[in-house]
């Protein structure tokens, strides 16, 4: 049995919070810069160039990449070996979101109640996700993510007759009814089977893989990178401009599901992306 402090896991938590909204991972940074390499728009160039900078300034000043610092989002996946000591879990990540947002000076964005919106102050609670797995490892993993993105995501329970080219036609659909508003480049992580809140999950889960990469299933890879070629044809381009850098990567994840579902999620994500991790 492998012991692992709370308070170990505060600190680990606070210095993700604050490294997740003020550093623009590798992956994203490098796609953004090749895709200024090839957007033919002189409109669509200056947005990504002015991006870039704002990375750039933000990594450099260790100041939020964008006012919108999130909801905080974190997956955890704890082996069934470990025991957690002095304190809870739960409590242990949540007090280091709260100390990563006051420490960090980000944005709190958080309210109480859905209709009574009195902000809690400290951005908590946080979204937690559990996975329990074998053996003595724990990995922690936030993602921040705004209320501009999150609000153009979509669940479609489709039938299953509707098919592959069904699930084509929602993602895309999805994307040209965000438009703008998610502030493009987008990474669209989308999840496909499962149950209605299952394939939301996969979709949320999506956005932490790396920008280039894609699945190990042939047809989902492909529906991967025909989907990027589409999606960049609408001439949405960055920040909504024009152009055809209009999303950087199509993450799908897919499990089993009902003989009668096919629950098809997109949950789309800004140019950012925020995401860090640690693993004890």
């Amino acid at each position: 049995m492998r012991e692992i402090s709370t308070q170990k896991i505060t600190d680990e938590v606070k210095k993700m919070c604050i490294s997740a909204n003020c550093n623009l991972n590798p992956d994203i940074y490098s796609a953004l810069n090749t895709a200024l390499e090839t957007e033919p728009s002189p409109v669509g160039c200056e947005m990504l160039r002015q991006l870039i900078q704002n990375a750039d300034i933000a990594r450099t000043e260790n100041i939020p990449i964008c006012q919108d610092t999130g909801l905080a989002v974190v997956f955890v996946t704890i082996g069934q070996e470990v025991h957690i000591s002095g304190g809870f879990l739960e409590e242990a990540i949540n007090e280091g979101v709260r100390l990563g947002y006051k420490e960090g000076y980000l944005r709190k964005s958080v309210v109480k109640d859905p209709f009574i919106r009195v902000n809690t102050g400290d951005n908590t609670p946080a979204v937690i996700h559990y996975s329990i797995v074998p053996g003595d490892s724990l990995k922690i993993e936030i993602a921040p993510k705004g209320a501009g993105s999150e609000n153009m995501s979509k669940i479609f329970m489709l039938k299953p007759a509707d098919g592959i080219e069904g699930a084509k036609k929602a993602v895309i659909g999805a994307v040209e009814a965000a438009g703008p508003n998610p502030c493009p480049p987008m990474i669209i992580g989308v999840g496909c089977g499962g149950n209605f809140e299952k394939s939301a999950m996969l979709a949320k889960k999506a956005l932490l893989r790396p920008v280039g990469s894609h699945s190990h299933i042939p047809h989902i890879r492909d529906m991967e990178e025909e989907l990027l070629e589409k999606i960049n044809r609408t001439g949405i381009g960055p920040q909504g401009l024009g152009g055809k850098t209009t999303a950087l990567a199509v993450n799908i994840e897919t499990c089993a599901t009902h003989i009668a579902c096919m629950p098809v999620a997109v949950n789309i994500s800004c140019h950012v992306t925020r995401h860090a991790v640690y693993e004890f």
